[in-house]
């Protein structure tokens, strides 16, 4: 009779361990399912963010070139319109147009690919420009005693 129930015990305890094991196990699976879900959702919020910073990168390119060719007009507007001074209106004028419709038709993104294909033409020139410009950056911050 003992014996019976020692092993009603055991059997008893064998039966409560599987259980907790199979709950564990769900539980585990459950939390792993849900952490995959949250990944997810993250993923696709990032994509979007970066999808509409782009959007509103682009547009800001588009509005920034339509600015910038038409100062072409302003300069030809209030600019001498004769001479040789006329002709450096002109060219000032048409240099300010291209670079509109060059910033409204690349975007930032056709700036900085060309601005990386330069550099990986010219890697020399690109590095003592850079030099250069980092020179200069630090001369006008340096605090002057």
């Amino acid at each position: 009779m003992a014996n019976n129930s020692v092993q009603d015990a055991k059997s008893k305890a064998q039966d409560l361990a599987g259980k907790t094991t199979d709950a564990a196990r769900d539980l585990g699976h459950e939390a792993a399912q849900k952490a995959r879900d949250i990944g997810h959702d993250l993923a696709d919020a990032g994509r979007s963010a970066a999808s509409a910073a782009s959007r509103a990168a682009e547009n800001a390119s588009s509005r920034t070139g339509e600015g910038i060719a038409s100062l072409g007009d302003k300069v030809r507007e209030y600019g001498p319109n004769q001479g040789m001074m006329g002709q450096a209106t002109e060219t000032v004028a048409q240099t300010f147009e291209r670079t509109g419709q060059y910033l409204q038709n690349e975007g930032f993104g056709g700036i900085a690919n060309d601005l990386t294909e330069m550099v990986k033409r010219n890697p020399l020139p690109a590095l003592m420009l850079g030099i250069g410009v980092g020179f200069i950056l630090a001369r006008l911050t340096s605090s002057r005693s």
